[in-house]
């Protein structure tokens, strides 16, 4: 417990502690490096049933999965008297979704709704008849350009349903003693937003990956029609730029991301950069390389990795230097067996399956970078990747897509190339592999640099200070600026 009573409300979207990865990983970083704060985890899941993947330390007092996908809370009807104030409600707020000429308050439509979702009110609300006419007569008017689309009742009901899954965080209650910390924008950030409207609950937000930018990238693979998917994005859209002006304090774990988050509405005083942080102790210098020339990558099986990319360019790299060979060291999340089979597929019409071995997860990830000569990164989209940073530490020369932090992670350190363009990252990779004396000296160099600015020391100070300031101690809002001056 901080010393003034609150204790942190840990808020998590998809990951911790149900979930292996970069953002699992600085979760459970955050609650082992901090054994005197208490913890409470709220954990925004699918169904509900996932197994909880991590250990919990004792400082974590309890850990609460919340379903977007699960059994569908209890109906209460809403009282009659209540429903045509319901319906001007959820107008306002398709309209400023839809709408945003009309210059309606996506904030105060979102606080309304929070206070029907803890009643109880909400489900049952959404999903009346007058509730989906609203909708379809709104997205509908002629000036919408969306009209055009001539969105159908299927269409309603399809996003009506998408609509009341996501707001089901809405219910989700925080102590009103707590500190909210949001660990994404997005979803996770409704339960803190509604602490802090209602309660005066202080609200952290923390991003790794930028969210509205995932939410763009993932819709476009998705089978919704077009009315669908503007109705969807105009909500994250909002949404994302809600918790950036209402957050009290927004820790990005890069500059990249500080600057998206400045242009989303987030004013800039409220912004503190603290990097993520290994223990160098941990990821040691991997020593020698290995004998056979071999390439190597680590992290989850998931599009947003591209792997398509990895997998061309280690192609191109083989046709120019045949004994090298891929090893791909992670697991395959629930649900994504089927990319993981589209990349078998590519490998073999690239004639490349022999020289690649599928790995799976391992407990010691520092072996995984050891076994590579050089250590790649092909993601389309990143906050801080600790697989980057952890390749560092171990003193491999790195070749990664320049997205998100990962420039400022590298430094002069490593080779960045631009995202899906596999040709630049096989030419980065080869010249590598042509230069033993190269190789090592960047990952000297690439290590030195870990120790210098990346330990996990530095990360979890840089959190113990931003509680404090948020539990009401000032002295550590001046103490975080200093540390953020010197990080440069």
């Amino acid at each position: 417990m901080l010393s003034c009573g609150r204790h942190v409300t840990m808020l998590t979207e998809g990951t911790y502690p149900h979930v292996h990865g970069g953002v699992s990983t600085w979760c459970d970083q955050l609650v082992r490096g901090m054994p005197e704060v208490d913890f409470q985890v709220v954990a925004l899941t699918g169904s509900g049933r996932e197994p909880v993947a991590w250990d919990l330390p004792p400082n974590v007092y309890r850990h609460t999965s919340f379903p977007l996908w699960g059994p569908e809370p209890a109906r209460r009807r809403l009282p009659r008297r209540e429903r045509r104030r319901f319906l001007d409600v959820h107008e306002r707020f398709l309209l400023s979704l839809l709408d945003p000429g009309a210059d309606r308050d996506f904030g105060a439509a979102l606080d309304e709704l929070a206070g029907y979702a803890r009643s109880g009110l909400l489900t049952a609300a959404l999903r009346t008849e007058p509730a989906l006419r609203s909708l379809t007569r709104i997205w509908t008017m002629p000036h919408l350009e969306i009209s055009a689309a001539r969105p159908t009742v299927h269409d309603a009901l399809t996003a009506t349903d998408l609509l009341e899954h996501a707001l089901r965080p809405l219910a989700a209650r925080i102590p009103d003693d707590a500190i909210a910390h949001a660990v994404s924008a997005g979803l996770a950030t409704l339960p803190a937003l509604a602490a802090q409207h209602f309660d005066k609950v202080p609200f952290l937000l923390t991003e790794h990956g930028i969210y509205l930018r995932e939410r763009y990238l993932g819709y476009r693979a998705q089978a919704q029609r077009a009315p669908v998917k503007t109705l969807m994005l105009g909500f994250y859209r909002e949404l994302n730029s809600l918790g950036y002006r209402r957050a009290d304090l927004i820790t990005p774990c890069n500059r990249y991301n500080r600057r998206w988050e400045e242009r989303g509405g987030a004013p800039a005083d409220r912004i503190r950069t603290v990097y993520n942080g290994v223990d160098p102790h941990a990821f040691p210098a991997a020593g020698p390389e290995p004998d056979v020339p071999t390439l190597a990558w680590a992290g989850r099986i998931d599009p947003i990795k591209d792997l398509e990319t990895l997998i061309r360019a280690y192609a191109m790299v083989r046709a120019e230097l045949p004994a090298v060979r891929l090893r791909l060291f992670g697991g395959v999340p629930d649900g994504g067996e089927a990319y993981r089979t589209r990349l078998e597929k590519l490998a073999a019409e690239l004639g490349v399956v022999d020289g690649i071995t599928w790995e799976g997860r391992v407990g010691d990830v520092a072996r995984a970078y050891a076994a590579g000569s050089v250590v790649l990164l092909s993601s389309i989209s990143e906050g801080f990747p600790f697989s980057l940073i952890e390749a560092m530490s171990c003193g491999r020369a790195t070749v990664s897509t320049d997205v998100g932090g990962v420039r400022e992670a590298v430094g002069d350190t490593g080779m960045v190339v631009p995202p899906r363009e596999p040709a630049l990252m096989a030419e980065a990779t080869i010249g590598l592999l042509r230069d033993a004396g190269r190789r090592a000296e960047l990952g000297a160099r690439a290590r030195q640099r870990v120790v210098d600015r990346f330990t996990l020391t530095r990360s979890v100070d840089g959190f113990r200070r931003i509680y404090r300031e948020l539990a009401g101690f000032p002295e550590a809002a001046t103490e975080l600026r200093y540390a953020e001056a010197v990080a440069g």
